[in-house]
This record gives C-alpha cells, structure tokens and sequence, in this order.
C-alpha cells in the first residue's frame, strides 16, 4: 500500500502543468480585459506588466473578479516595483518564496478562488481574511475601480459558468433551471 501512494504521489506531480513554461497570451489578445490591464500596468509603472495575461488566465481559471489579484499586487507590492523573493502579493506576510512571479499569480489564484479560508466568501470578507487591516479591503476596491469601473466589484465572476478556462472567450454557458 505505501508503494502506491508514493507512486501515485509521483504521477501527480510529474502530471501537473508547468506554468514557467505556459504563456496564455494568444488566447486573450481580443479580450478588452488585456488592453485594460496592461494599461494600467503600465500607468502605475509595474515591471509585470507583460504578465497582464497571466493575471487574466488565472482568474479566469479559479472563477475570480480579473481585477482582483492585480489590485492586491499594487497594494502589496506597488504592482512589482517591492517585491522580494517573486512575492509581488506579500502572500504569507511577506515570507512566502516563489520560483516565479508567474507560479505566484496562479498559486495565489487557485487558493484565493479554492481554499476553505476564501471560499463561499463576499469580498469584503475575502479582502478581510486575506488582510486584517481596517483600511485595506476599501484599499485593495479602489485600486479594482481604476483598473476599470464599468463592471460592478466582486469576487467572482457572473454566474456564467467556464466549462473550459481555455476557451474563456468562445464556450461560455449559462445556467438555466433543471425542468
């Protein structure tokens, strides 16, 4: 039995996607999100800038706001310019080393959007779990408004359901009441 679940443990992660290698760019490059990010990337002077995609995919892919993780990077980390260590989100106080600034957006995305301390939350209380501080989910929604403001602030997105986060922009279905 212990030769099995150390095999299987293998499998699992000689299976998994290896994101240092992955760039999602073509898929967004008609997707009016991308422009809007990376304008203002480019506006608060981020050296990620060029990871606008990136960002987009991984909200994309964890069912989160594309505005989101953006906004606590800028907060955090002055969208890049403070980051040590690839932890442009201060993700664990600060202390938490990533190999990539890219595997940070996604593995902050996949706990943000999947792990029990986020999940079924609103979020003002995602932003409250995420930080404490009294000031910083006020902080962290108004950053999301000047990313763009034409779409209502959540943590989720619409109720519009993925079925396949490669194909975001052609295969969307809607929910509709069982007969």
């Amino acid at each position: 039995m212990r030769r099995l679940i150390i095999w299987a443990g293998l499998l699992a992660v000689s299976a998994a996607p290896n994101i240092a290698q992955y760039t999602p760019s073509s898929k967004y490059t008609q997707d009016p999100r991308l422009a809007r990010l990376r304008q203002f990337l480019e506006h608060v002077g981020s050296p990620i800038k060029h990871l606008a995609p990136d960002f987009l995919d991984a909200a994309d892919c964890h069912g989160l706001d594309w505005r989101l993780l953006p906004s606590i990077s800028v907060i955090e980390t002055g969208a890049g310019r403070e980051a040590e260590r690839n932890n442009i989100f201060g993700w664990d106080s600060g202390r938490k080393t990533f190999a990539t600034i890219r595997e940070a957006i996604y593995l902050v995305a996949s706990r943000i959007g999947h792990s029990k301390l986020y999940r079924d939350k609103e979020l003002d209380e995602i932003l409250a779990t995420y930080n404490p501080r009294p000031d910083y989910a006020g902080r962290v929604k108004s950053v999301m408004r000047q990313v763009d403001s034409s779409e209502p602030l959540r943590a989720r997105c619409p109720v519009t359901v993925l079925l396949n986060p490669s194909y975001a922009l052609q295969r969307t279905v809607r929910l509709e009441p069982a007969r």
